[in-house]
């Protein structure tokens, strides 16, 4: 049994260039998280249309396929590039992109850019999307620590995203897994983990009942650490396999 639950917040800015979105054919699921980034107003516009054009894919495919996740990606990538061409105004507009597909047998998931992915087993944590950044990258060159990410300078500086033009594609797709009782997924923006680490998040899973009460639990902590700090957007979904 799938169980869900998302959420997204302005934080503290004017608005949201957050989007989230899910879609269900059968006992197939799609969900997306993406963080939009640009000048003049237009990152919620990414943002909206990789979300959008994810759920189409999904819907118009039917399967939760490695076809279909690269489609999706794909298919975000050449609308937000026609969006550019379009208006002028959209010029600069960009997004990351997560995405997790749960199939019958296999679950499957890609990302680009900071906006990660979390996969726990039976309340433990498994693992994450890398991001593609700066500071991951400095991460990798044994430069700085994995938790300095959090706090660092260049935190905001993305090396792959959605919005520029690409030779081959730069979102990155992991090997996908079995489907099974007691897996927990959280996708979230990076205004959603900046502010809660990791010990925490698997502490609020193990306490909660439902992904609601999860996100919810974790979000409380999100909105404490960052008040006062500007927040930025804020977003995540939750999804447990049961």
């Amino acid at each position: 049994m799938i169980s869900y639950y998302l959420m997204t917040d302005k934080g503290d800015r004017g608005n949201n260039e957050d989007n989230v979105g899910m879609y269900r054919m059968g006992q197939e699921y799609c969900f997306a998280l993406a963080d939009g980034l640009g000048g003049h107003g237009k990152g919620e516009v990414a943002s909206q249309i990789a979300v959008e054009q994810a759920v189409k894919t999904f819907a118009q495919i039917g399967k939760a396929s490695g076809e279909c996740l690269a489609e999706a990606f794909q298919s975000g990538q050449n609308e937000i590039l026609e969006m550019q061409r379009r208006d002028r105004t959209a010029g600069d507009m960009k997004t990351t992109l997560v995405l997790l597909l749960v199939g019958e047998e296999l679950i499957r998931w890609g990302h680009i850019g900071d906006s990660r992915l979390y996969y726990f087993e039976n309340g433990r944590l498994v693992g994450r999307t890398m991001d593609h950044s700066v500071p991951q990258m400095l991460v990798a060159a044994g430069e700085i620590k994995e938790k300095q990410i959090r706090r660092h300078p260049d935190r905001n500086r993305l090396l792959r995203v959605m919005g520029v033009d690409w030779e081959e594609p730069r979102y990155q797709m992991a090997e996908p897994i079995k489907s099974t009782s007691g897996q927990a997924f959280l996708l979230c923006s990076d205004g959603f983990w900046e502010w809660i680490e990791e010990k925490k998040m698997t502490a609020c899973l193990k306490k909660a009942s439902t992904p609601q009460m999860w996100l919810e639990s974790m979000a409380e902590i999100v909105r404490r650490q960052g008040r006062g700090q500007n927040m930025d957007n804020y977003s995540a979904v939750g999804v447990w396999i049961s």
